[in-house]
């Protein structure tokens, strides 16, 4: 081969390589509805939130085939599970069984990305990182969880959660928590700030009061009190837990509603004090669970209404202001559904089939929800209530509800203990598995 035989076969190579790299790098820069050049061999969903909601959905986009590219944006390597993390706080479970990481998702074919979201770009249909990766999406699913109104509470803020805990995303933020419990002394003063509806796990702070008393008691501490400031006039299964308090921890627990308390005016928490329309508690610890809002993700990509949270349509998940995205989980408000990991989870294989079903053409089945869910007040004594639901006119509304009775004998809470821990294990099986 001559010399400028040689060299025409070197340009020919370098300008096909060329060639190959600027069209890849324009297929994943384009709009993703966009006609490409070279046909996109596989429809792309991105899913930005690794929690019960997004890690759920990823799963079971990639469930029954390869057909679909599905990326998972995650800023962390690891999830840590809100849900019975009332019962690392009693000494019931160690933290460890409630941190699970993303591989088995990744072996199913879910591709990982993990990184900060930094915005959705919703006219581009991409997502952007930190780092300034762009990964563009034919489907979003957003699971951004819950934010806080941080200013709500007068006198609490982020920076104040450093010693007024609200441990409701679990982390950091529920190990300080356990260990502000384990210092409580002799006749110390627990106050628990509860949220307005609607929030995460309606029961769980009254499930909270429950293992902070059981700790408490479990460790020979004398004199102690619980007392919880509510923002509403009632709660979930009060009755129940009422009941439970006068049986296991007589005089430890007092709940008032804002009838009694008159307001909470201000929290300082240098001085650890709670002062309300009646009194000023001096506390040893505070939880302030704060009122809650979607995910910032939600509110700065514009997905959100008056209420804070994202509107979706029941029947599909899929945002009122944006088609082309589905909203699941704590972020998403539709009709009665509560805002649980049960409840994440179920929209989060309905939402994937429904995707399947757009991109796929895959088998569409009537979409129903259910929600269980478990409180335990002692280790052997767990109450529960749930419901199905169904999308009807847009709205998710409940059927069937039920809830445990008063009169229960204590073989049958026993049972439902033993039940909440296999059902934990069966939905983080599901989720993570």
């Amino acid at each position: 081969m001559t010399r400028k035989a040689r060299a025409t076969k070197t340009s020919a190579v370098i300008d096909r390589r060329s060639f190959v790299r600027g069209t890849l790098a324009a297929s994943l820069a384009a709009p993703a509805m966009a006609a490409p050049a070279v046909a996109q061999a596989r429809p792309r969903v991105v899913v930005i939130g690794g929690g019960a909601g997004g890690a759920t959905a990823a799963k079971y986009l990639v469930t029954g085939g390869a057909e679909l590219d599905v990326t998972l944006i995650e800023q962390n390597h690891n999830f840590v599970t809100p849900f019975t993390s009332n019962l690392f706080l009693a000494g019931l479970k160690p933290y460890e069984q409630l941190v699970f990481g993303y591989d088995n998702l990744i072996g199913r074919g879910v591709r990982p990305v993990f990184g900060r979201v930094v915005a959705i770009e919703r006219t581009a249909r991409r997502v952007r990182l930190e780092d300034g990766t762009l990964v563009p999406y034919d489907r979003l699913v957003l699971s951004p969880g819950i934010d806080f109104r941080w200013g709500d509470v007068p006198g609490w803020s982020e920076e104040a959660a450093e010693r007024m805990p609200h441990a409701w995303r679990g982390g950091d933020q529920i190990r300080l928590l356990e260990r502000q419990l384990r210092a409580v002394p002799d006749g110390g003063v627990i106050v628990i700030i509860a949220p307005p509806n609607p929030y995460r796990c309606p029961p769980a702070p009254y499930e909270r009061a429950s293992m902070m008393a059981y700790a408490l008691k479990a460790r020979g501490v004398g004199g102690a009190r619980i007392v919880i400031l509510d923002t509403k006039d009632h709660f979930p299964m009060q009755p129940l837990f009422e009941d439970g308090w006068d049986r296991h921890y007589t005089g430890m627990i007092e709940w008032q509603d804002p009838g009694v308390h008159g307001g909470i005016k201000a929290v300082d928490p240098k001085a650890m004090t709670v002062t309300t329309d009646l009194e000023t508690h001096k506390a040893a610890l505070v939880n302030v669970i704060p009122p809650q809002i979607a995910g910032k993700l939600g509110r700065d990509a514009g997905l959100t209404d008056e209420s804070g949270f994202c509107p979706v349509d029941a029947s599909t998940m899929t945002s009122l202001i944006d088609p082309d995205i589905h909203v699941i989980g704590d972020a998403a408000i539709g009709g009665d559904f509560p805002k649980s990991g049960f409840a994440a989870n179920n929209e989060a294989k309905n939402t994937a089939m429904v995707i399947r079903h757009m991109l796929l053409g895959a088998r569409l089945l009537p979409v129903r929800f259910t929600n269980h869910c478990w409180s335990t007040i002692a280790p052997e004594d767990a109450i529960k209530n749930g419901a199905r639901y169904e999308p009807r006119d847009g709205k998710i509304v409940m059927l069937d509800p039920y809830t445990s009775q008063r009169d229960e004998s204590a073989e049958l809470r026993a049972k439902q203990a033993h039940e909440a821990a296999g059902w934990y294990r069966g939905m983080t099986t599901d989720i993570f598995g």
